[in-house]
């Protein structure tokens, strides 16, 4: 079993930046493709970034291209860094890990295997 662990959520103005972190726990970290998501009140959840086991692969919405970057390091973490954030980005972000031996990203929530409690971002206009 993992456990996911999500931090560095808050409120932030338009324009402002944002790091966020998932910690995980249990089982060896290394070997899971990573996956950021997020849920607006009132909307589905929606992918927004996603680094393969290794780290050499990343891919993000179109949405947030060019002002996120998802990045994993020796500390068992995934971070995901948030720069230019504009109101539409508020909501809960999830962290989420695939146990595919793949060095696959994974671009749909149904394909993750454990999910973190979500930690809320909200962007003030």
């Amino acid at each position: 079993q993992v456990q996911l662990v999500e931090s560095g959520g808050g409120l932030v103005q338009a324009g402002g930046s944002l790091r966020l972190s998932c910690a995980a726990s249990g089982r060896t970290f290394g070997v899971y493709a990573m996956g950021w998501f997020r849920q607006a009140p009132g909307k589905e959840r929606e992918f927004v970034a996603a680094i393969s086991r290794s780290g050499r692969r990343t891919y993000y919405a179109d949405s947030v291209k060019g002002r996120v970057t998802i990045s994993r390091n020796a500390a068992n973490t995934v971070d995901l860094q948030m720069n230019s954030l504009k109101p539409e980005d508020t909501g809960v972000y999830y962290c989420a890990a695939n146990r595919s031996p793949t060095d696959d990203i994974f671009t749909l929530h149904h394909s993750y295997d454990y999910w973190g409690q979500g930690t809320q971002v909200t962007v003030s206009s």
